[in-house]
């Protein structure tokens, strides 16, 4: 079961960070609790949890508009200034970054008073205690990535918020200072060597930081930060690991079998995915968002990547093959049976049940959010591969691994050419992307790595470009306008921050 323990601790969580500058308070919130609170192994589990539970609750608010909207593949139906790229600084739903910093408060306070559970318990072992600095790490590494990817520079604290002691008052740090951190928190958590393999119950494995999930985190942010050796290595301790434990690319080609990633999830090819269960009353409402009848249906495709679709479905039907990502995979329509004709579009990962055309009913309404799969990883070392150097071997491995998530889908090979340049191979690479993990909360940064990398070499070709194409809820000429500004691309620090922190200044572009 996927059971969230200790309600009373998440419920107190909750009830202290609705303050003003609660992004930084947690329960228990004076000196003297705080040392009474840590007396067991369950407390600091009890404490983790509560991290796991925010990221959870962030995925509708949070991580998929964050990941998709500007990108354009996804629209919000509904009026949304990400999409049009029109946040402001008094647009709090929109540029709050509060419930991360929860999350960071949370690991901080972790790594801060851990120890005095242990010293009180004596069958919390040094390493369970290390397995959970390991998962701190993680969520305050995670965290943090997702602050420098959507504000590029914010405001860096590794130490726990407890009581009235600290300054709220925290000037913003670089973006390399923030990326450095992120990195030194996945070493730190590897380094304790009690990084966890698996856990007792599958949900966990899946659903909890691993070795698998540090090693994803960490080749992920190596390519944020253009360091592709390093990626490339991460990524092989993935796909090279000599583990029964380690996940593994799903390569049969059937629909069932790619689909059972989403429903019921924890499959194999899962590295980590935030976790629901229906059966524990934890419903979320990712099938009504992207549903195509419901009333309280939000999400779409573009218009082009319908198109995208249905050319990659027309080919598999041509050559009598199940389209594997693509109809009843990665989209459906207003009525598949008239797919061919259709103007909407619709993710389906959320919406499927285990059968092929079916929905879940809405006792099932408990899809996982998958942050990491292998798939994910397998493009990952293909970009890294193209970028490192000009080497042909590597260009050649690179489409290997792009062909073998197209194949396990039932699609033609790209195969390798003489004539391929760098540009070629990336925009392959990005292809991929965009149709496998549509819905995945990945699009826009993909898009932003693209086009910033090597001093926004590829602005043009794989940022511009690409958001005029498939976002449409904007004008072309105010989207180029826009992304002329690098200051733009990042979102602006919300009013009330200001307010609260005397050193943070404002992301130029929103002056």
């Amino acid at each position: 079961m996927k059971s969230i323990k200790h309600i009373l601790l998440t419920v107190l969580l909750l009830a202290a960070f609705s303050s003003c500058n609660g992004w930084l308070e947690v329960i228990p919130q004076d000196k003297q609790t705080s040392d009474a609170y840590w007396n067991s192994q369950e407390d600091v589990d009890a404490v983790l949890t509560s991290g796991y539970l925010y990221l959870r609750n962030m995925t509708i608010s949070y991580l998929i508009p964050l990941g998709e909207l500007r990108g354009g593949s996804i629209y919000s139906i509904t009026t949304n200034k990400l999409q049009s790229f029109q946040v402001k600084p008094t647009d709090e739903s929109l540029c709050n970054w509060g419930p991360f910093y929860q999350i960071v408060n949370i690991a901080n306070v972790v790594l801060a008073d851990a120890k005095k559970a242990q010293e009180k318990d004596d069958t919390y072992e040094d390493e369970e205690l290390k397995a959970h600095y390991c998962e701190a790490y993680f969520l305050r590494a995670l965290s943090y990535f997702y602050l420098v990817r959507n504000w590029r520079e914010v405001p860096l604290i590794t130490t726990a918020y407890e009581d009235d002691s600290h300054t709220y008052n925290v000037a913003k740090s670089s973006e390399a200072e923030i990326i450095k951190q992120i990195k030194s928190d996945i070493l730190a958590a590897l380094n304790t060597g009690a990084a966890k393999e698996t856990y007792n119950t599958t949900w966990e494995t899946k659903g909890r930081a691993t070795k698998w999930a540090l090693d994803a985190l960490m080749a992920d942010v190596c390519l944020w930060s253009e360091d592709y050796s390093i990626a490339i290595q991460y990524c092989d301790n993935l796909m090279n690991a000599h583990s029964g434990n380690a996940p593994a690319l799903m390569t049969t080609a059937t629909h069932a079998k790619w689909f059972s990633m989403f429903n019921p999830g924890n499959s194999n090819e899962s590295i980590f995915e935030l976790q629901w269960e229906y059966q524990e009353n934890q419903t979320n409402t990712l099938p009504v968002l992207f549903d195509n009848i419901n009333t309280n249906k939000k999400y779409q495709l573009s218009s082009k990547l319908l198109e995208e679709f249905k050319l990659e479905y027309v080919y598999t039907q041509d050559n009598v093959l199940e389209a594997v990502r693509s109809l009843y995979g990665g989209f459906f329509t207003e009525n598949p049976l008239t797919w061919e004709s259709a103007t909407n579009g619709y993710v389906w990962k959320y919406c499927g049940s285990q059968t092929l055309t079916d929905k879940r009913t809405a006792t099932y309404y408990d899809p996982n959010f998958i942050l990491y799969r292998m798939a994910d990883v397998f493009l990952m070392k293909a970009e890294a591969l193209v970028l490192k150097s000009d080497s042909k071997a590597d260009w050649k491995e690179a489409i290997i691994l792009v062909d073998s998530i197209r194949q396990r889908s039932n699609l033609e090979k790209w195969g390798f050419s003489d004539d391929y340049n760098e540009e070629d191979l990336l925009k392959k690479i990005l292809y991929e992307r965009r149709m496998e993990l549509v819905g995945e909360g990945k699009c826009w940064y993909d898009l932003l790595r693209f086009g910033r990398r090597s001093n926004n070499k590829y602005k043009t070709t794989f940022l511009v470009d690409n958001v005029t194409l498939y976002n449409r809820q904007a004008g072309e000429s105010w989207l180029i306008s826009v992304m002329s500004n690098d200051d733009a691309l990042f979102l602006p620090v919300s009013e009330s921050e200001l307010k609260a922190n005397s050193l943070l200044v404002q992301n130029p572009y929103y002056y």
